[in-house]
């Protein structure tokens, strides 16, 4: 898994990324062309770990305790992970990479909502939810942090997700038991940090703009049987100039530039994880998922309002040989360097979505849909195909149970777990539907459902827009004013599962939010 990616930034998506090794998976596997997670990084992992959605999984926000069960920031102890459960059955667990579901990152802090107190035999990564590429904070080998002024020179937070990925597969070589391996890198999450070679392969590729640039990738989407020809590209956000008007285009290029390059070092690392398989014969035996945890973001780096000291920004102030890092988004100073801490913004995320509206945080489609690739040559024997049955995060645990003959618990470690609900993607597999009534979302307030044709969704603190998502799924065409019916019926279903998966108005949490940050202030 990857971390703030578009739907269609990948080469076998229709992106200009060059991602020959995901290509790969692709052209002998699978692509999923409606498969969502929940539109960020936290609920993402707890939902993907957990089977569960992410409000019972206790980890509904980010990883701050906000006094409700839904929003503690850490993982409960009524729900299991992949790890916990497929250890069960024999399984050897790794993980490298981002963690994210726990608000303890601290060394000393307590360790319960850890990789290896919640099932992983090993773990290389970090605790937090961002990093300096080079500098990370929080990185951490099993239970211990590790001090970054000890690591190679040429550390590297991607190189070093991949290497240890590799590395498990390759002790694991001679052993007998199955494994499960969880990769989840940070890439291409802000801050836009990227070797010079990998920034000279896309040197203009984007200099003719974000809205050419959507155009085109429109159509390679639609030769490759991603989009329903009928379905209209969104505008450009309308908070951007076009292209044309823009100021600073040389900067605006260039963040793109180190974004793709972000990527294509991630693509070079699955590259060496996949090479590891065949060198252990476990290649064709393998089931392979890649996918990203929400659409891509369009956040931008402003330390107006961020402070520079957060966990949350997990950035430094200065490089390891003494340099000042210099933050914001700023024209002057091109990204990618060690010393710089930017991102791509929004033009650029608008790209990455193509053809979708919306961003990391909302559940319109550009939010939460996201590119999966399956490969398992021993059992999915239709490569280069495309799957457009719908599917959702909380299958991904199911899959993992059905493949491997896992029993879910009822209970773990004397604790009731709350039953799964995710669905196994099997019978997607085959070309068949998996039987999913209704998808159902909420994060911050926006809300969204997806049964049969219909797509009921709102931007918080809007009103419900519907769409007819088989006739226009990149939502241009609200016909809530048309069927009050049809817009009754998904909004109760949403107030049911909502009342079920312990989600609470937004207003209230926000209510909470700003009494917990008026006494931080208080107190200091």
């Amino acid at each position: 898994m990857n971390d703030d990616m578009g739907y269609s930034d990948i080469g076998c998506y229709g992106g200009e990324v060059m991602t020959p090794n995901l290509d790969r998976l692709a052209e002998g596997g699978l692509r999923f062309t409606q498969f969502y997670n929940t539109a960020r990084c936290c609920p993402t992992r707890a939902s993907i770990l957990t089977g569960l959605h992410p409000h019972q999984a206790s980890v509904g926000h980010m990883v701050d305790d906000f006094d409700e069960d839904g929003y503690r920031g850490d993982l409960n102890t009524n729900c299991v992970t992949i790890a916990e459960v497929l250890k069960t059955s024999g399984y050897a667990t790794y993980m490298s990479g981002k963690w994210h579901v726990t608000r303890h990152t601290a060394p000393d802090a307590p360790k319960h909502s850890w990789p290896r107190q919640r099932g992983f035999d090993r773990y290389f990564g970090i605790i937090t939810g961002a990093a300096n590429y080079w500098q990370p904070k929080t990185l951490t080998s099993e239970n211990e942090a590790l001090n970054v002024e000890d690591q190679p020179e040429d550390f590297f937070l991607t190189d070093a997700i991949s290497d240890h990925a590799v590395e498990y597969i390759d002790q694991h070589a001679d052993h007998d038991e199955p494994f499960f391996l969880y990769t989840a890198y940070t890439a291409p999450h802000w801050p836009l940090h990227a070797h010079d070679e990998d920034i000279a392969k896309y040197r203009g590729r984007f200099e003719t703009g974000w809205d050419q640039l959507r155009e085109e990738r429109l159509e390679r989407m639609r030769d490759i049987g991603l989009l329903d020809r009928s379905w209209p590209l969104t505008p450009r956000d309308a908070s951007q100039p076009p292209w044309e008007e823009t100021d600073h285009q040389a900067w605006q290029a260039r963040r793109m530039e180190v974004y793709a390059a972000q990527i294509d070092r991630m693509d070079q690392g699955i590259g060496r994880i996949l090479d590891a398989l065949e060198r252990s014969g476990q290649m064709d035996n393998t089931l392979i998922v890649f996918l990203a945890d929400n659409g891509a973001c369009a956040e931008e780096i402003n330390f107006a309002r961020w402070s520079k000291s957060s966990a949350f920004l997990a950035g430094t102030t200065e490089t390891r040989d003494g340099r000042p890092v210099r933050f914001n988004n700023d024209p002057d100073i091109m990204p990618g360097p060690v010393d710089t801490y930017q991102s791509y913004g929004i033009p650029w995320a608008n790209l990455s979505n193509t053809p979708f509206r919306e961003y990391k945080h909302w559940v319109h489609e550009g939010g939460i849909a996201t590119p999966l690739i399956v490969h398992w040559p021993a059992r999915v024997a239709s490569g280069g195909e495309l799957r457009h049955q719908p599917g959702q995060l909380t299958d991904i645990m199911a899959t993992c149970l059905d493949v491997s003959g896992a029993e879910y618990p009822s209970q773990f470690n004397g604790n009731d777990i709350k039953p799964l609900e995710g669905t196994s993607l099997t019978r997607i597999f085959d070309d068949q539907t998996n039987g999913k009534e209704a998808l159902v979302w909420e994060h911050e307030g926006n809300r969204a459902v997806r049964k049969g044709d219909w797509k009921l969704v709102c931007k918080f603190p809007g009103d419900w827009e519907l769409y007819n998502i088989v006739e226009n799924r990149t939502e241009t065409d609200n016909v809530a004013d048309s069927h009050p019916d049809i817009v009754e019926e998904l909004s109760a279903l949403h107030d049911a599962w909502a009342e079920r998966c312990d989600v609470k108005p937004w207003a209230h949490m926000q209510e909470i939010m700003a009494e917990k940050a008026a006494r931080r202030r208080k107190e200091r």
